[in-house]
């Protein structure tokens, strides 16, 4: 099969490029993102699936699991493709409990960084994020340490690109004021919006915004207009969702999770889904 990049490709600063549509992996996991999966050789499918259709951008971190869904991504794809941009996370751990501990000490963020090369199998990481905040919160706290120690990795060559996750406008200057940012990663969706002027900063500066959470994560998108929309189209109300995020600004890439291929299949179709501008007017009024 010929691979395609699925919703055409964002190509950034650093020659940093991804397909739009990529795949979020933090559902590989057993329940509450803790333990391994019910059923290994489904998530395994999922991932192969997903780079057949066309994906080149695989969001992970070595705290999902924890280390499980690494370790899943090296069974599925190692060797792995050439095109493929696997980019993780830093700046968490999880408790024996399965709770999300923030671990932000810069010596513990490049033992984080060691961690995820071993375990994914790479001599070099595609892209780190250094996540600050958390899917409900940030805090415009000071991250020049943390930021310099994964900038000094970049130098010794274990890092080829930074990107910053949770945070607000002044932590992206202040990290730009280090290490070039090739991609932010906060939560936005139709119907959480706080970001729409970080957002269209990225977009002017060449920066990739990745949406966590696109279909509301833990809480799924329910919305009349949503139901109303997608009932027009013939489409589901995720495929909605997703589509307008993809119209939303040239500077957007997806990362959906799922662990079926029904829905994987259904997620990556989304890119090919036209919103009319009515259908955009329409859901444009749901984050407001």
């Amino acid at each position: 099969m010929t691979r395609t990049a699925t919703g055409g490709v964002f190509t950034g600063i650093d020659g940093f490029t991804v397909s739009r549509m990529g795949y979020g992996a933090m559902q590989l996991a057993g329940p509450h993102v803790f333990g391994p999966p019910k059923d290994r050789d489904q998530a395994i499918a999922v991932l192969r699936e997903a780079v057949e259709l066309g994906v080149t951008h695989i969001d992970t971190a070595d705290f999902y699991g924890p280390v499980v869904v690494n370790e899943i991504i090296r069974e599925a794809l190692h060797p792995y493709p050439a095109d493929l941009r696997i980019v993780t996370k830093v700046g968490s751990r999880r408790g024996a409990d399965g709770s999300w501990i923030p671990s932000l000490d810069p010596e513990d963020l490049k033992a984080q960084v060691r961690e995820n090369l071993q375990h994914l199998g790479l001599d070099v990481l595609d892209v780190v994020n250094l996540r600050v905040g958390t899917a409900e919160d940030t805090a415009d706290e000071p991250l020049a340490e943390q930021f310099g120690a994964l900038a000094e990795l970049r130098q010794e060559g274990l890092i080829r690109h930074l990107g910053l996750s949770g945070v607000t406008p002044g932590q992206l200057t202040e990290a730009q004021a280090i290490a070039p940012v090739v991609t932010v990663q906060n939560l936005y969706n139709v119907a959480r919006r706080q970001d729409d002027d970080l957002l269209d900063r990225c977009a002017a500066e060449n920066i990739a915004f990745a949406s966590f959470f696109p279909l509301g994560g833990f809480t799924p998108l329910q919305h009349d207009t949503l139901v109303d929309v997608a009932a027009r189209l013939g489409a589901s109300e995720q495929q909605v969702a997703l589509a307008w995020l993809l119209q939303r600004s040239p500077a957007m890439v997806l990362i959906p999770g799922t662990s079926s291929l029904a829905h994987l299949r259904e997620n990556i179709a989304a890119a090919d889904l036209e919103l009319s501008a009515d259908a955009v007017a329409e859901l444009d009024t749901i984050g407001r």
